[in-house]
């Protein structure tokens, strides 16, 4: 059976819907049973095509990136708090908090514990090292220059036999490429990560961010799999009942899907969002999130038609550090 470290993750990532209200001041509380203070606030509007928005505590909350976008980062008065169960949306603005649509945000809390690190850093445009607190190697990366209008850099340690030499992109739906200039061909030590030249992976003298995360058992996984192209599709075992599951195609084009047990709370779940689109929320038969993994439930590219690499956080781990199992859906 697989034991965990971590008995409650809902200490650690949660995913919180909300309507807007057309107020500057909307505080939208975590709807977990446990108080988390996010540092990382991913939020994407459901209802029509809008962008997804990052913000974090080490760049500054009114600092944004997207997800699906090349732009640089900018500055906006979208969320004026990050507060002890969540934050508090300062604008009305119709991408973050209009009485007309509805939202979610998942948020995770940096953590050694968790296997999180947000790395703010300095790019040189030569080859380099950047230190990282995670103190285990790093699974899965996503970096962005903050300065420059550039593609997001994408590191996944199943993403290939030799993942360090291959790059994907965040923003773009397109199969993994060999280059050299993203990860010199290098990979992540529990002390480092190393980056090329590449402007978008390491931009002379620009403002950089990477996010890192690191396996943590019944807690994450960053995995990989093979689709069988049925709609009694592939299982994928994670070690814990699933909250959120980001996957990617690797060997042709189709985007970054991403489910949640917040906007469908029984299987099989439907409603998904791409990172990499600005699409509003569609809903299909996709998926179970089972009470050790993930099992799909439809034959699509996006998801069971192919190899993929995929990141997922836990509901709650399978067996607990107690011995004691969690229930299905």
């Amino acid at each position: 059976m697989a034991y965990t470290a971590i008995d409650n993750p809902e200490l650690y990532m949660q995913t919180v819907l909300w309507t807007g209200n057309d107020s500057t001041s909307n505080a939208i509380t975590l709807s977990g049973d446990e108080n988390m203070q996010p540092d990382l606030i991913w939020q994407k509007q459901r209802n029509k095509v809008d962008n997804h928005q990052i913000f974090d505590s080490v760049r500054g909350i009114t600092k944004r990136i997207k997800s699906n976008s090349t732009e640089a980062e900018t500055t906006v008065d979208f969320i004026s708090s990050i507060d002890s169960d969540g934050f508090t949306i300062g604008s009305t603005d119709n991408s973050i908090n209009d009485s007309s649509y509805n939202y979610v945000a998942w948020c995770w809390k940096e953590s050694a514990t968790a296997g999180f690190d947000i790395v703010s850093w300095s790019g040189t445009g030569s080859a380099k090292t950047e230190a990282h607190s995670l103190s285990a190697v790093p699974h899965f990366m996503f970096s962005k220059n903050r300065a420059d209008a550039t593609n997001w850099a994408v590191y996944h340690h199943k993403n290939t036999a030799a993942p360090e030499t291959e790059i994907m992109y965040l923003n773009l739906n397109s199969a993994t490429a060999d280059d050299n200039a993203f990860w010199n061909d290098t990979a992540p030590t529990s002390s480092v990560f190393s980056v090329g030249t590449d402007n978008g992976a390491n931009g002379s003298s620009d403002a950089m961010i990477t996010y890192l995360f690191s396996e943590k058992q019944g807690y994450s996984k960053f995995g990989s799999y093979t689709g069988n192209n049925n709609a009694d599709g592939t299982f994928v075992y994670t070690g814990f009942k699933p909250a959120f599951v980001m996957n990617k195609v690797t060997n042709t084009t189709d985007g970054w899907m991403m489910h949640d047990n917040k906007r469908n709370t029984y299987n099989p779940l439907g409603s998904h969002v791409t990172a990499d689109g600005t699409g509003g929320e569609t809903d299909r038969v996709s998926v179970d999130f089972l009470s050790n993994g993930f099992k799909w439930r439809v034959a699509n590219t996006d998801t069971n038609n192919g190899s993929y690499i995929y990141m997922a956080f836990a509901e709650a781990p399978f067996v607990n550090s107690n011995g004691v199992p969690c229930n299905a859906r």
